[in-house]
């Protein structure tokens, strides 16, 4: 049986399944298993795999005081946005069941694509989300993880919502819009009635009005995110955007997946 001490040294690197919680380590080390039979003693005191990111826990998600001895911290990160296009229009055509169906596939492939490379799912709002890389998993590329798992994103929905029969739409293009961004921010607990933490700030403002302005199949990429992605914005166009509450224009990259 593997042990508490070699489990440390081996599960934070790998990807995929981890064996002890991957933000624990990386904000305390401290090795907190969330599979296998070490694992159960935990569950016994409410610690389980968080649905943020099921390589994290509940410690990450519902005691951020616990973890960094504050409310709130700041961080560079990336910020994530996505949202279905053509979903309000077709949420007057078709039954609230057809919808939930609709909805449900976009959220399993995003946070999928968003799981595969080390983000979290912080918030779901219905037809869209916002995912935070390199909180509380590190990753040094998080710039690059975010716009992988955009491209991810576009790939398993497009195959998802494509799949669908949905005469109602008729000719209104169903697709995902993704915005990034890279920047400052200030993650924490903001409510006393909410004990899971988000990320505040200007970045996340960025993100979302990117977002706000991507077309079905377009993931739109500030110039910060793009400075710092390296080849993986080979290629992209620019697009010059005006964005709400944002001072000056942003000369975005536009990453067209369909």
């Amino acid at each position: 049986m593997q042990t508490m001490t070699e489990a440390s040294t081996i599960q934070p690197a790998q990807r995929g399944d981890a064996r002890i919680c991957r933000g624990c380590w990386d904000q305390m080390h401290v090795p907190i298993p969330i599979r296998g039979p070490l694992a159960l003693p935990f569950r016994a005191f409410g610690i389980t795999r968080s649905k943020m990111n099921p390589n994290i826990c509940t410690i990450c998600e519902r005691s951020f005081r616990y973890v960094k001895k504050q409310s709130h911290v700041a961080a560079n990160a990336t910020i994530l946005f996505a949202d279905i296009r053509g979903f309000t229009h077709l949420s007057g055509q078709i039954e609230r069941a057809r919808l939930s169906e609709i909805v449900s596939l976009f959220q399993d492939r995003c946070a999928e694509a968003i799981w595969a490379h080390d983000g979290i799912v912080n918030k779901q709002m219905g037809d869209g989300l916002m995912a935070i890389f390199n909180f509380p998993i590190v990753r040094k590329d998080h710039a690059q993880a975010a716009i992988l798992a955009a491209r991810e994103i576009q790939r398993l929905c497009a195959a998802a919502l494509g799949s669908l029969q949905l005469d109602a739409l008729q000719g209104q293009p169903l697709g995902v819009g993704v915005g990034i961004h890279s920047g400052d921010v200030e993650i924490g607990e903001f409510s006393s009635f909410r004990s899971d933490f988000t990320a505040i700030g200007g970045t996340v403002n960025l993100a979302s009005r990117l977002e706000s302005q991507a077309e079905a199949g377009e993931i739109l990429i500030s110039p910060e995110t793009a400075a710092e992605a390296g080849a993986l914005t080979t290629g992209a166009t620019t697009r010059l955007l005006v964005l709400k509450g944002i001072d000056q224009p942003v000369e975005a990259r536009v990453l067209a997946t369909h």
